[in-house]
């Protein structure tokens, strides 16, 4: 019998974005150690943007969808941490609760610290504010300094998205490499804190722009693509679950903060901005252990549900209908685990303009 998937979970498996690429296995171990290794030091990422700010659906969330998720958090089933102590659980493999999740923010818009601020606060829930500096400058719908700073005083962690938050492939790789140390600098003058952590804007990188985040020493850098962070990925292509008016009901937040990771190793393409052949030939092998691969299937945006071709060994083939077009394309991936829960595996993909 066909495997039936949640009408809201074939929506939302189009929306994610930038690609999660994942490092090989450890040596040595079983396929059952590898997989607890996985379920044991993994976490799920949070992302808003706005908050009630209800005339921009694609990039706010409702205030009574994020006081519902709030409560959602505080219902006794998950661990909300902070995004520095995940990051060091997945970097030294060392475990980390069931349903562990850390919350972020993109872009430090003023409804940030009039709306998302009080209730987080009110809740005794830690997240991290990624900023981009030069942004901040406009006034208007961002955050001031001096709230930025209220907020590090408070225990926010305050994170790099860049100083003029460009598209970075777009961008000869010494002035990105300029633009992201511009943003370190300013942000440890204003706090007195250099930045862990790296956001790229829009989700967008790469594999030399990753290659500089590590060589400027961030600690982890967070794309915008689904997926369940865990510690057999590469630190700098870390996964996250956007969260907006769109698909901001309680269904899918507890779909999403109740993910699973679906480990993969040899992926390809290596490079998430495509600058030859077109639709790419994608294709990545599932972790041993994982489960079976017939219960996966792989949606891409605007495309719906994907051809998929399936090899020996766990090798997936994704054969898209049509090339992708200019700018961002997501595709996810999604499979049945234990317990109900879904495990989940994004990409995205950058196509620069002729």
């Amino acid at each position: 019998m066909a495997r039936m998937i949640p009408a809201f979970l074939a929506r939302t498996s189009l929306c994610g974005a930038v690609l999660a690429l994942f490092a090989a296995t450890i040596p040595f171990a079983t396929a059952q150690d590898r997989q607890a290794g996985v379920e044991g030091a993994s976490a799920v990422v949070l992302m808003y943007h706005r908050f009630g700010e209800e005339d921009l659906p694609s990039t706010s969330i409702r205030i009574d969808q994020f006081e519902a998720h709030l409560a959602e958090l505080k219902s006794g089933g998950y661990q909300v941490l902070p995004l520095s102590r995940i990051v060091a659980a997945l970097r030294d493999r060392k475990p980390l609760p069931d349903r562990a999740v850390a919350i972020t923010i993109d872009d430090a818009y003023r409804s940030v610290y009039l709306e998302a601020w009080p209730r987080l606060r009110a809740a005794g829930l830690p997240f991290t504010l990624f900023v981009s500096t030069d942004v901040i400058q406009r006034g208007g719908d961002y955050m001031s300094w001096d709230e930025i700073r209220e907020l590090a005083r408070g225990g926010v962690e305050i994170g790099n998205q860049t100083a003029s938050h460009p598209h970075l492939p777009t961008l000869p790789l010494d002035k990105a490499r300029d633009d992201i140390r511009a943003a370190n600098a300013r942000i440890e003058e204003e706090t007195g804190k250099k930045p862990a952590f790296l956001a790229y804007p829009y989700g967008e990188y790469s594999t030399a722009i990753r290659d500089i985040v590590a060589a400027e020493g961030f600690q982890a850098a967070f794309g915008q693509h689904s997926g369940v962070a865990h510690s057999q990925m590469d630190r700098y292509q870390l996964p996250r679950f956007p969260l907006n008016e769109n698909y901001g009901g309680l269904d899918r937040f507890r779909l999403v903060a109740n993910a699973l990771p679906l480990p993969v190793s040899d992926l390809t393409p290596n490079d998430p901005v495509l600058t030859g052949r077109n639709p790419p030939a994608i294709g990545f092998t599932v972790l041993p252990g994982i489960g079976d691969t017939a219960q996966l299937d792989c949606f891409a945006s605007r495309q719906g549900r994907t051809h998929m071709e399936r090899l020996p060994a766990g090798r997936i083939e994704i054969r898209l209908a049509e090339p992708l077009p200019a700018g961002r394309s997501r595709i996810n991936c999604t499979m049945l685990g234990p317990e109900a829960r879904w495990r989940w595996f994004g990409l995205q993909f950058y196509v620069p303009e002729n």
